[in-house]
């Protein structure tokens, strides 16, 4: 039993990075087709509501979430590095510095997490409702650029945050589970002493 929790919380430290980085990669991309489909159809960048594409200001309007979104994900990467500092990943015995890097962690992931589909949710509507495809593909064929109503980049972010959530649970889980070792090996130590 000891051996099988020591290689699961290895492999849950290694997972909480693994999703983390995820998340980085993630935030690079989110933008990829709004900036191939609208960023030419912009006509004065002074004024990006006066754009040759009805809609196409999103490209404008996404940029402080994303940039917000890859600076979180930095934090996200920071707090899985916390978790390896603390030995958490290999500790036979957890201290106070592993309780509080390992809730810290789930507490900044989750709450990444929900603003971030919050977020995500609001610009896929706002792509969906704003865009004139209409004139966004008369645009594409005329100027040879991307023309998308895929909304893959905002559906594959649901995706990604259910992997760090599924991670923080694994975490969540490896905590229980190491205390109830500690206490097991306790009492053993207990019982070897008085007997």
């Amino acid at each position: 039993m000891y051996r099988k929790q020591m290689k699961f919380q290895r492999l849950v430290c290694f997972a909480m990075l693994a999703a983390s980085a995820l998340i980085f990669i993630y935030s690079l991309g989110l933008v990829t087709d709004l900036y191939d489909a609208f960023y030419s159809a912009m006509r004065d960048p002074n004024n990006i509501y006066n754009s040759k594409v009805e809609g196409a200001w999103i490209f404008y309007e996404i940029q402080p979430f994303n940039h917000a979104l890859t600076a979180a994900s930095i934090v996200l990467i920071g707090c899985s590095v916390l978790l390896f500092l603390t030995n958490t990943h290999s500790r036979r015995k957890y201290y106070r510095a592993n309780y509080i890097a390992t809730i810290f962690s789930a507490v900044v992931s989750v709450g990444i997490t929900v603003w971030s589909i919050i977020n995500i949710l609001s610009f896929r509507t706002q792509f969906l409702t704003t865009v004139d495809f209409a004139e966004l593909k008369e645009y594409a064929e005329k100027w040879n650029t991307l023309y998308t109503e895929s909304t893959f980049w905002f559906d594959i972010g649901f995706v990604v945050f259910a992997i760090l959530i599924a991670v923080v649970v694994l975490s969540i889980i490896n905590l229980v589970w190491k205390r109830q070792v500690m206490k097991e090996e306790a009492m053993l130590i207990k019982e070897g002493l008085e007997g």
